[in-house]
């Protein structure tokens, strides 16, 4: 069976849910709704069952032979059942879209979403899972038992801090890639468009300082992934200012972060660390002055992401920035994770990746950036979702550097 990019609305279907202070449904005050109708996603058979010929083959007996050949030989699982193309899309519901935690079962329609889109954009079955729990180890011990039906897990929407942890606890438990897409998608993304914003601007990664505002999932994982990849210093603000070692009111995580960012002892707000930055890469949500963007360096970039408004609105960033991106669909450079996520697990999965390493993610935002080649500009520093070159440069890098890497399997 594999999960299916359809849409089976009925009109059979009863229990319409109603518009507030009508008896009209919300279908007809709201396209949104009529879309979502009966789900995003189906389940359809790859093969017939036409007969009793069939039935026999797909079924019983038929079915037995091949049971008792994974019993003995378990690898086989990859070979004759979906496993080694479906992944698990696990939340909680605690960290939901710019929402919060709004439970499992509101979470569904993005987890929904997030399946067709490993579908049409990677061509990866996905499953929805939305967790009735939120302590670490019962969604643990819950994945680790869901694991033998699935090829990889998309860990999505789960609140920091508890993300890294049910992350890394998986990662040492399970065979397979576990992947938190809200930390390492989306700092993919963002290292492919500086890398493209620093190519047009005539400069090394090495010679740029960022600051990040936002110490979160995603903070933590832009950071890690821009020191990996060489940038000259980047600095991450929370809610009370800079992260530094300085601070006696750092998490865990956070004085895990001090550790290996602010090279430069940079102490204080969010504001005061932008003065002289070369990049603002923008994931909390917040707002930041145009007074601060102003004091940035001469030909900065400016990468606010937050959802729908970003922390620096687009028309007032470009009278300071070179190159602006944002997390929206409605202007240009969108830093959107559906670039990297069905590529790299189709990469993964196609060599049967016991993991997704930092190498294959680096690899991964490297071919993201290469798709864009000779036609970069200050409008175009990252390709579309629907260039059709992305999935499979994305999906090629990640299969070639897991080899590399020794965490293929075939």
């Amino acid at each position: 069976m594999a999960a299916e990019i359809v849409n089976p609305r009925s009109e059979s279907k009863t229990g319409d849910t109603e518009h507030e202070g009508s008896a009209e449904p919300l279908d007809s005050f709201d396209p949104a709704f009529a879309l979502h109708r009966g789900g995003k996603m189906a389940v359809q058979a790859t093969v017939p069952v036409r007969d009793k010929d069939d039935l026999s083959l797909a079924y019983t007996p038929g079915v037995a032979k091949v049971c008792s050949a994974i019993a003995e030989q378990p690898e086989l699982v990859h070979d004759y059942t979906w496993k080694s193309s479906v992944v698990a899309v696990v939340t909680d519901g605690t960290a939901v879209l710019g929402l919060g935690d709004i439970g499992p079962e509101a979470s569904l329609p993005v987890m929904e979403g997030k399946a067709i889109l490993f579908k049409q954009f990677g061509g990866v079955d996905a499953v929805p899972i939305a967790l009735a729990c939120t302590d670490v180890d019962e969604i643990v011990e819950t994945v680790v038992r869901l694991a033998p039906s699935f090829g990889g897990v998309n860990l999505e929407d789960i609140s920091a801090p508890r993300c890294f942890e049910v992350e890394r606890k998986l990662q040492e438990r399970l065979d397979i890639p576990v992947f938190h897409d809200d930390q390492h998608g989306t700092a993919v993304v963002t290292l492919a468009a500086l890398r493209n914003a620093a190519r047009l601007s005539g400069r090394a990664l090495g010679e740029l300082r960022a600051v990040i505002s936002g110490a979160g999932a995603a903070g933590v994982a832009i950071a890690k992934m821009l020191v990996e990849a060489g940038i000259g210093d980047v600095a991450v603000a929370d809610r009370k200012g800079v992260v530094s070692a300085d601070r006696d009111d750092l998490t865990p995580v956070k004085q895990d972060l001090a550790g290996f960012t602010n090279k430069a002892g940079i102490t204080g707000s969010l504001e005061a660390a932008l003065e002289g930055a070369d990049v603002f890469i923008g994931v909390s949500g917040g707002t930041v002055a145009e007074s601060a963007v102003a004091t940035m360096a001469k030909g900065a970039f400016v990468f606010a992401m937050a959802n729908p408004n970003p922390e620096v609105h687009p028309e007032v960033a470009h009278k300071y920035a070179a190159v602006v991106a944002t997390g929206r669909s409605d202007f240009p450079n969108q830093i959107n994770n559906v670039l990297a996520f069905p590529g790299i697990f189709a990469g993964a999965l196609q060599v049967r990746a016991s993991r997704i390493t930092e190498g294959m993610k680096l690899a991964a935002a490297e071919a993201l950036a290469a798709v864009v080649g000779d036609d970069l500009a200050a409008d175009y520093v990252i390709p579309s979702p629907f260039d059709e070159r992305v999935a499979p440069a994305v999906t090629a890098a990640v299969a070639a550097a897991a080899r590399a890497e020794g965490v293929a399997r075939r």
